[in-house]
C-alpha cells in the first residue's frame, strides 16, 4: 500500500512547515492538502515510553534546554509551538490521517518498540515505511513489523553507491535486499550520488530513488526528469506542481 501512491511521489518533509510548526498535526493537514503523497516524520520517545513525533532530540529550539526523553507525554503535550500546536505521538498521527502513507525516519533505539507498538495498534503497517540511518535500527523495525517495508540506511547506500560506480549489479541486490527504496541526497560533499548510472541500477534492482530535500522548482522538474521515484521537499506545494505540470 505504501508504494502504491501514484509516481512521482512527494514526500512532505516533517509535513508543510513554513505554514505551520514542523511535524505537527496542523503541518500535515497543510501537506495533504496540498497534494502530498505521502507524510516524512521523525521519531524520539518520552521520558514514559510513547513514540513521539520529532525531529529534534530537545526543545531548544523552543528555547528550552531538556530532552524530548525527559518529558512525559502529557507533559510534550502542554507544550505550545505555535498556531495552537504542540507534540503529537506517532499514534495520534496515524489515527488522524487513516489513509495516509507515513514514511518514519526512527532517531534512536529506544524509539524503535515504541514506535512498532503505535504502528500496531493503529494497524498501519501496511502504508508506512520505516527507515534509519543506522541499520541495525532499521532491521530492529523490519523484526519488530513483519511485512513492513523499509529505505536504505547511510551504510548500505555507500556500498550500492560503489557497487553500482563498479557495475555490479548482483553486489547492490545483495546489499539492498529487503530494502525498497534508497533515501539519498543528490550530493554527499564532492561526491554526485544520483546520477542516470545511479537511478537505472537501483531500478534494475526494483529499488526506487527518494532525493532530499529539494525545494527549487527547477530543480525538482529536472530530478523527475531524471527518472527519480519521489523527492523529499519542503515545499510541496511548489513539488505537486512541478510532478503534474513539470513547473
Amino acid at each position: 500500500m505504501f508504494l502504491a501512491a501514484p509516481h512521482p511521489r512527494v514526500f512532505a518533509h516533517r509535513g508543510l512547515a513554513r505554514e505551520a510548526p514542523e511535524n505537527s498535526l496542523l503541518a500535515f493537514v497543510k501537506a495533504l492538502a496540498a497534494g502530498a503523497t505521502h507524510l516524512e516524520t521523525d521519531v524520539h520517545v518520552s521520558l514514559d515510553g510513547v513514540a513521539v513525533i520529532s525531529h529534534d532530540p530537545d526543545l531548544t529550539a523552543l528555547g528550552r534546554d531538556i530532552r524530548i526523553d525527559q518529558l512525559t507525554m502529557p507533559e510534550l503535550r502542554r507544550i505550545n509551538r505555535g498556531y495552537g500546536q504542540s507534540f503529537t505521538s506517532l499514534a495520534d498521527a496515524l489515527q488522524a490521517f487513516p489513509s495516509a502513507l507515513f514514511n518514519i525516519d526512527i532517531k534512536t533505539d529506544a524509539a524503535a518498540e515504541p514506535a512498532a507498538q503505535a504502528i500496531r495498534d493503529q494497524r498501519a503497517t501496511a502504508r508506512v515505511l520505516v527507515t534509519s540511518f543506522n541499520d541495525s535500527r532499521r532491521r530492529r523495525m523490519v523484526d519488530l513489523l513483519p511485512g513492513v517495508v523499509s529505505s536504505a540506511s547511510s551504510p548500505l547506500v555507500a556500498r550500492a553507491v560503489a557497487a553500482t560506480n563498479l557495475g555490479l549489479t548482483s553486489l547492490v541486490r545483495k546489499t539492498l535486499a529487503g530494502c525498497v527504496a534508497v533515501q539519498v541526497p543528490e550530493r554527499a560533499g564532492p561526491i554526485r550520488i544520483v546520477t542516470p548510472r545511479f537511478i537505472a541500477m537501483m531500478h534494475r534492482v526494483d529499488v526506487e530513488v527518494h532525493v532530499w530535500t529539494i525545494n527549487d522548482p527547477m530543480d525538482m522538474v529536472r530530478l523527475f526528469d531524471l527518472g527519480v521515484d519521489g523527492i523529499v521537499t519542503d515545499r510541496t506545494d511548489l513539488a505537486v506542481k512541478a510532478a503534474t505540470l513539470g513547473i
